[in-house]
């Protein structure tokens, strides 16, 4: 049975790409959003006719100075009263730059009222061992990590954040204890893992398929040590462009409720006291309901788009039997199967929208304790814009050794 956590007012201010067919970047997250009863305000960081997974697209990419210039519009006429501030995929380092000083600007002007606004930073950078932003961003991003109160990187993101390769959950848990202690973020998830039998992550290169993915999850103590928890999820055979921005959002909307239902909405950057595991915390609450809407739709899209695959292999074998088309005709028909397939996986959004507002079967998406041992010191505190060093607790961090015995790999 969901739990379903009522979500309270909220105003989101969404700054990511747009595209004119298809759901990702804001055109996916404002949907989500307005779905579960969000007002949002979006800036778009690039205009593009459809997503790249087509390979082509045109349109064009948002300036700085641009996305300056709106935020700006808006502080001019007092619109600025955010509770959420959520970004995604930006174009160029100097618009990282542009969007991190929007990100400050409303944190200063909330800081007398702690808990009125949350930063939710998905730092969109690569997959899968490789860049698709210019590599001068990635340094910027690091110098907005300490503002942020929740990132949602993938695998790669997180080495990239934390200097950290993630081999198993030994490493993946010293990532995450390196971005709460040095980068100061409370609140981290990390999304599609895949793990070996062996509790091993599962190389960029390899062809290898669990049946499963998987996220973990942590929110900080005051000493910055991880409470971690992990969700299992099925994988769909397809690639499906735009489940993160639909993971962001819907986490945007779910935290909200989940912070609100356990009284921590009015504390700083909506940390939960030391003494609530990590199972119980507002992150894993809302994560399984995010996983129980997403794995939903997906499966619904996921059939539409095996019937569209059945389909063109039985318009391809008519075609091959009837002629022999030569290598320019079979390239074309190649490039036309791709787009036909790639339409079939834009995520059947709108027709399943009562998936988002309630989320079926999410007991299937428990939380699983992740448990930790310490060890030896790791991760050093980095200063502000201010040159000042936060520490933020008692005593030396410690490096995690995590106790797999009773874990589901």
């Amino acid at each position: 049975m969901s739990t379903n956590y009522e979500i309270p007012e909220t105003r989101v201010l969404a700054i990511a790409s747009h595209v004119v067919y298809g759901y990702v970047g804001n055109t996916m997250a404002t949907f989500v959003l307005q779905s579960l009863g969000c007002e949002v305000s979006a800036i778009n960081t690039v205009h593009y006719s459809n997503h790249t997974a087509y390979k082509q697209v045109k349109g064009r990419k948002t300036t700085a100075e641009e996305i300056s210039e709106l935020y700006e519009g808006l502080k001019q006429s007092n619109l600025t009263d955010f509770d959420v501030l959520l970004t995604g995929y930006t174009p160029s380092a100097e618009a990282v730059e542009a969007v991190g000083r929007i990100g400050r600007d409303l944190k200063f002007h909330a800081n007398t009222k702690p808990g009125s606004f949350f930063w939710v930073l998905d730092p969109v950078m690569g997959d899968e061992g490789r860049l698709y932003i210019p590599e001068e961003e990635v340094p910027v991003y690091k110098t907005h990590l300490r503002n942020a109160d929740l990132i949602l990187p993938n695998q790669f993101e997180a080495e990239l954040l934390s200097d950290t390769k993630i081999r198993n959950l030994d490493t993946l848990a010293e990532a995450i204890q390196i971005l709460h202690r040095t980068h100061q973020i409370p609140h981290i998830v990390i999304t599609s893992l895949r793990f070996t039998e062996s509790g091993t992550t599962v190389p960029y290169s390899a062809d290898y398929d669990s049946g499963t993915l998987t996220i973990v999850g942590s929110t900080a103590r005051a000493d910055h040590t991880p409470r971690l928890f992990r969700i299992d999820i099925p994988a769909f055979p397809v690639f499906f462009s735009g489940t993160g921005d639909m993971f962001a959002a819907l986490t945007v909307a779910r935290l909200r409720g989940a912070v609100f239902e356990a009284g921590v909405n009015k504390a700083q950057r909506w940390v939960s006291p030391d003494d609530v595991p990590s199972t119980e915390l507002p992150l894993a609450k809302a994560a399984e309901e995010v996983l129980a809407s997403m794995q939903a739709v997906l499966r619904k899209t996921y059939a539409a788009w095996d019937k569209e695959r059945k389909l063109l292999d039985e318009e391809m074998g008519d075609v091959r039997a009837g002629q022999q088309s030569g290598k320019e005709g079979m390239s074309q028909e190649k490039m036309r199967r791709h787009l036909r397939l790639t339409k079939a996986a834009e995520v059947k959004l709108v027709r399943n929208v009562d998936d988002l507002r309630h989320p079926p079967d999410s007991e299937k998406y428990k939380a699983q304790e992740v448990i930790v041992h310490v060890g030896q010191s790791v991760g050093q505190p980095q200063p502000d814009e201010l040159g000042i060093t936060n520490l933020g607790g008692e005593g030396s961090q410690s490096a995690i050794h995590i106790d797999n015995t009773n874990q589901r790999n």
